[in-house]
């Protein structure tokens, strides 16, 4: 189960990708600001990756026994959170994407 701190930073960090687009978005709105739905998957992706790191960094430490159980127990549930965030945009992107595909032409 995630713990309120990691939920409310991806709380926040949602928060922040919808402020940097006050367009409230659409393709318009991509174009206007600069930022693409790709270019912030990607950045999202990386994010992701960085928190995986920085856990396993942790995992790491832990087995030679120089970190706190404390320290490598938040960073594994902020990498859970992180990878159920994931997982759960592309489960919706997948369910729009076989919308659109059931749409008569």
């Amino acid at each position: 189960m995630a713990s309120p701190i990691s939920a409310a930073s991806a709380y926040a960090n949602m928060a922040r990708l919808a402020t940097n687009n006050p367009m409230g978005g659409g393709a318009s709105a991509a174009t206007d600001s600069g930022t693409s739905f790709a270019s912030v998957l990607k950045h999202a992706i990386g994010e992701v990756d960085q928190i995986g790191r920085k856990s396993d960094a942790q995992t790491r430490a832990a087995a030679t026994g120089s970190a706190n159980m404390v320290d490598v127990v938040t960073a594994v549930s902020q990498t859970e959170v992180a990878i159920d965030a994931v997982v759960a945009v592309r489960d919706k992107i997948i369910s729009a994407y076989e919308d659109i595909m059931k749409m008569p032409i």
